[in-house]
């Protein structure tokens, strides 16, 4: 008869690599079946040896009880809004800004990326092990809803790869992909029920959701777009090789993005990516522009 501890560790592998390949990579490797057999099989060893279970146990993923309330969560480092630009110009005084403080960051290049249309979470990894993950709050204190994040399937319950510290904080925006958010409405129509009126303010309240299994059938996805390590400094100087980094570790980064030499590149990919928010298969509400180099 197997080890029931190492067939459990056997188990939490092979369906976090299926869970990681069919919603980060698209590329799925095993059937419908298969996957909820051996989940089934987990699911039996963990009620009949509780002390089995891990904090990256994909059956986590399921929900847990309601909560009576969510705690306040302190972040390791404040979340800090974007400031906004409307035009070339003041893109122009941005720069002109930044250059007075340091001189060399017209060569400095920038990454431009999408702006995800969504609510933005804060994921806290310790020894590799997702512990916490909060809603942004004010910046700084967010409330605590771990369990529900652990039902979003592009949240890693455990990274993947190497390089990573001991102790970090992933930044990302939970949100819910246009054809999601249709079907919930649909669903919400046919039973009689008021329609939610946009994909921003569902998607946060998805999150905040005292049931998390609730939260799980909304269907609800997440980007990363940036980490934070209080305690060292990563060996990844870049914005862009920090995205790389994110995507190594198993996080799912909005592919369109693209670092360029100089800000006029960057005004100009960020009219071509303007132009096609509304084609992308989740809501998109601006372009962000970065200084890539930290």
């Amino acid at each position: 008869m197997p080890d029931p501890l190492a067939r459990a560790a056997e188990l939490r592998r092979t369906l976090n690599r299926a869970i990681h390949a069919y919603y980060v990579l698209d590329a799925p490797e095993m059937s419908d079946a298969e996957y909820d057999r051996l989940f089934r099989e987990l699911t039996a060893l963990e009620a009949a040896h509780p002390g089995l279970r891990t904090s990256d146990s994909p059956t986590l993923r399921v929900g847990a009880e309601p909560a009576s309330a969510l705690r306040k969560h302190r972040h390791l480092a404040p979340m800090l809004s974007l400031a906004n630009a409307f035009s070339d110009e003041e893109l122009d005084a941005w720069e002109d800004r930044n250059a007075r403080i340091a001189p060399d960051v017209r060569a400095a290049g920038y990454t431009v990326e999408v702006k995800i249309d969504g609510a933005a979470v804060c994921l806290t990894y310790r020894d590799g092990v997702l512990t916490m993950g909060a809603t942004r709050g004010n910046g700084v204190i967010g409330e605590d809803v771990t369990a529900n994040l652990r039902t979003i399937p592009d949240v890693p319950l455990r990274l993947a790869g190497e390089g990573w510290p001991a102790l970090l904080e992933v930044r990302g925006e939970v949100y819910f992909p246009t054809a999601s958010f249709a079907a919930l409405n649909a669903k919400r129509a046919a039973a009689g029920e008021p329609l939610f009126a946009n994909a921003r303010n569902s998607a946060a309240g998805s999150l905040r959701q005292l049931d998390p299994r609730i939260t799980r059938e909304r269907g609800l996805r997440c980007f990363a777009f940036a980490v934070e390590t209080p305690a060292v400094r990563l060996p990844f100087p870049t914005q862009a090789a920090r995205l790389d980094a994110l995507e190594a570790w198993g996080f799912r980064v909005a592919p369109q993005r693209r670092r360029v030499a100089d800000l006029g590149a960057a005004k100009a990919l960020a009219a071509e990516l303007g132009a096609g928010l509304d084609a992308l298969p989740f809501g998109a509400d601006g372009v962000v522009v970065k200084v890539d180099d930290f």
